[in-house]
């Protein structure tokens, strides 16, 4: 949300496509990412990657290569990290896809899911909730203010809006991480 990066990645959006079907082409023409090539597309540190795949966060790469389902856990873990631990992440995909090794398990594909959030992300820019619209709103309510101060004061205001949204945001994701935890434990019961 009020990005024109692709979530996860260091790449703009070129269209209207699918996020992921710009990194697809990629992965064929290559055969297979190598982790310096995830890190220059995530911008991620190598050890971090390797942390997530050895916390089972990521499947285990497949003779050192990284393929749609790694980059997509991958791109999907690093979009969410600013808002969310790593272990919630990590629960979160167990609870949609089961074991990050084993894809009979999926209820989804990682692809389409990571593709799903993209659209939801860029639907969200396509409303309201964007950069000039919250600084028109801010700087309407200034209107009285002059010089220094009102350029100070939007700015202080703009960072207070985007805390507020995250901390309503962070909100939902506890309550909708815990009625999936409950939807997952009825299940099993």
């Amino acid at each position: 949300m009020l990005s024109k990066m692709i979530p996860g990645t260091n790449i703009e959006y070129q269209n209207n496509n699918d996020a992921f079907s710009v990194l697809k082409p990629m992965i064929a023409i290559t055969g297979g990412f190598s982790l310096g090539q995830i890190c220059k597309i995530t911008g991620l540190q190598a050890s971090t990657i390797q942390n997530w795949v050895k916390r089972s966060f990521v499947p285990h790469p497949e003779k050192k290569k990284y393929y749609e389902r790694h980059l997509s856990r991958i791109l999907l873990i690093s979009a969410l990290r600013d808002c969310m631990n790593i272990e919630d992440i990590g629960e979160l995909m167990q609870l949609i896809n089961g074991d990050t090794d084993d894809e009979s398990d999926d209820i989804i594909s990682e692809e389409n899911l990571y593709d799903y959030f993209c659209k939801a992300v860029r639907n969200l820019d396509a409303q309201s909730l964007n950069d000039e619209s919250i600084e028109r709103t801010i700087i309407t309510i200034l209107e009285h203010e002059e010089g220094l101060t009102k350029e100070k004061l939007t700015m202080a205001l703009k960072v207070m809006v985007y805390a507020y949204i995250s901390g309503r945001c962070l909100e939902r994701i506890a309550l909708n991480l815990n009625r999936l935890r409950g939807e997952n434990n009825e299940k099993k019961d």
